[in-house]
């Protein structure tokens, strides 16, 4: 290179790198400031609640009680498995590496390797945003097979306290480092978007006209 050639110009930076960097920062101080003030069992605790693991063994479950919860539980299992698909295959194409500070996480699947978009906020908020458009079944239900009064507060606010805990358990991917906000805010918003997707279009009723 002869002195009268100009150095190199470095690419510019796009929009997407720049987000994504200021994504990383934002999650590094939100996970830095509530580290050393939350217990990490409350963390954990929510992580597992969340944990497909957990939760489809539950609705399996609940398939065996009685007729009564059927309708939800079925589009509840329908639209779990359309989360995992769809979680699976963005995580799979995306392959956007977890927080470095992300520790004691055991990995199960290969898929788990990777941040976007965060499996856990999609999955609760779907069954967040389900319970929500089938709140009086879930209120009846309830009452039916729990023995509960029908004005308790239990009753009156299940989905409302399930909304919280999707909240809750959402942010909780932040606080114990294994997500950053982006990844949290589109799995939220992709789990409002499958339960919506169920409930007016994929849902059980539906499909089993189809083969009528």
């Amino acid at each position: 290179m002869t002195t009268s050639e100009a150095p190199p110009t470095p690419p510019r930076a796009t929009l997407l790198r720049l987000l994504l960097e200021l994504d990383a920062a934002v999650s590094l101080q939100i996970y830095t400031f509530f580290h050393p003030i939350i217990p990490f069992p409350v963390l954990k605790s929510l992580e597992i609640s969340g944990d497909g693991r957990l939760i489809l063994p539950i609705i399996l479950s609940l398939l065996l009680t009685t007729a009564a919860t059927n309708l939800i539980v079925l589009n509840l299992l329908l639209g779990s498995f359309l989360d995992l698909l769809l979680i699976g295959l963005l995580k799979h194409l995306i392959q956007r590496p977890r927080p470095v500070y992300n520790k004691n996480m055991f990995l199960s699947f290969a898929v788990d390797h990777w941040s976007f978009p965060s499996g856990h906020s999609s999955r609760v908020s779907f069954i967040a945003t389900l319970l929500f458009f089938y709140s009086d079944h879930v209120r009846q239900v309830l009452v039916a097979l729990l023995k509960f009064d029908g004005e308790a507060l239990f009753v009156k606010y299940f989905v409302v306290i399930v909304g919280l805990w999707a909240a809750i358990t959402s942010v909780s991917r932040v606080l114990l480092g294994r997500h950053f906000v982006l990844d949290v805010v589109i799995g939220a918003c992709l789990g409002v978007a499958e339960g919506t997707l169920v409930v007016r279009v994929l849902n059980c009723e539906s499909l089993s006209s189809l083969f009528r």
